[in-house]
């Protein structure tokens, strides 16, 4: 008997990820990236049976991309018709307060998540496009909606609340909400695993270091404190977003320079973080640089490492004990000298790094702390965790769409 399979679909602004998702597995026996949707010559580029497949030409809009993404299944595998496809699973970025588990998506949760379109303007508006142009390609699969916030909504309310006025938060929703939920959910569940031990019992610090980046602390499995606030600039710095900037930066540079409020917010998005202080977002860039001797990119390794490592220390004094340390993410799961960087010296605090296991590249969860009984052990584990959003979307849309 085969075993449910979900296509998860992540809808960018001009982009369409596609998978073909084993639930159970997390295998993928196909999937794709549809590019430069909009523009005049767009870019598919697929991965079946047949190995890679790339068509390059026009796709006009979203549902030209689900188009081209069907077709390339029935024109070069697997067939879809040969699985047991049981939904459709939507990243969905912003789900505001509404939202705190996955959904099965009705007009009334397309209208609440256009509703939130304001708290996530260069996001939600491209789910939504997404979500219209599946459904009307799949209009007999269930559709599932699952929400980068949903897993931070276990947050207390004095961490969720900023110290500003009470009816900014009731009447414009100002209030911490956190992203990389669904990494986090995956990744807090695989680190118990490999510890053997429940997840009810653990307290974790983990961090998803991609081009975007957040830290969350997690205790007994839920979220009680996370450095992404109500947009996902807040927080780490990051391939192209600044991260925790004075909050009276955007009034200076107004009053000083003229800039926009818009342009102001569009440079700390897009032209700041890595790519502000070295000229390169991609962090194997960064490191190759920094090598190199180049010192504006060593500058940036070092900003970045000693952000990272205040929130590790932060939130270390919000658990009270922490159990471990996960790395995940592709600058997380790939840069050992950012994992050495941020916790070196951290042996008082029952942090230690084992420099060979650090150094060793794997695709598995795995320690590179010392082992506790050995000489230099220490009581807090150092743990890689390759993530796999797409496999926590499809096992969550399982669930919800029966």
């Amino acid at each position: 008997m085969s075993t449910p399979h979900v296509l998860v679909v992540n809808a960018g602004s001009s982009s369409l990820k596609y998978s073909l998702v084993d639930a159970a597995t997390g295998a993928t026996p196909g999937h794709g990236l549809v590019e430069r949707i909009g523009e005049s010559t767009g870019t598919l580029v697929h991965h079946g049976p047949e190995g890679e497949t790339r068509i390059e030409g026009p796709v006009a809009d979203h549902e030209a991309a689900f188009q081209l993404a069907r077709d390339a299944f029935t024109d070069h595998g697997p067939q879809l018709s040969s699985y047991d496809v049981v939904a459709v699973g939507h990243r969905v970025v912003h789900g505001g307060e509404r939202f705190s588990q996955p959904v099965l998506i009705d007009d009334d949760v397309l209208a609440a998540v256009r509703d939130l379109v304001p708290l996530a303007p260069l996001h939600n508006p491209a789910n939504l496009e997404g979500i219209a142009s599946a459904r009307a390609l799949f209009p007999d699969l269930p559709h599932v909606a699952i929400f980068d916030t949903a897993f931070h909504q276990t947050l207390p309310e004095h961490a969720y609340t900023y110290a500003v006025p009470r009816d900014w938060v009731g009447e414009h929703g100002i209030r911490r909400y956190g992203f990389h939920g669904t990494s986090f959910s995956f990744v807090a569940q695989a680190a118990a695993d490999l510890l053997e031990r429940p997840l009810t019992e653990l307290n974790l610090i983990v961090a998803h270091l991609g081009n975007g980046a957040s830290v969350t602390a997690v205790r007994g499995g839920e979220s009680v404190e996370t450095s992404m606030g109500m947009t996902p600039l807040e927080g780490l710095v990051m391939g192209t977003r600044s991260g925790d900037v004075d909050p009276a930066l955007h009034a200076h540079l107004h009053r000083e320079l003229g800039w926009s409020l818009d342009e102001i917010d569009r440079i700390l998005n897009r032209e700041s973080g890595l790519k502000g202080l070295a000229g390169e977002n991609d962090f194997r860039e960064v490191l190759r640089l920094r090598d190199e001797g180049d010192a504006a990119a060593a500058l940036a390794f070092d900003v970045y490492c000693h952000r990272l490592r205040k929130y590790v220390g932060a939130y270390y004094a919000v658990l009270g004990t922490v159990d471990a340390i996960v790395f995940t993410g592709g600058v997380g799961e790939n840069a050992a000298p950012v994992r050495a960087a941020t916790l070196s010296g951290l042996e008082r605090l029952g942090i230690s790094v084992d420099e060979q296991r650090n150094a060793e590249r794997s695709d598995q969860a795995r320690s590179i702390s010392p082992d506790p009984s050995t000489e230099g052990g220490t009581d807090v584990a150092v743990l890689v965790v390759p993530t796999d959003e797409e496999w926590e979307i499809a096992r969550q849309s399982v669930a919800v769409s029966g």
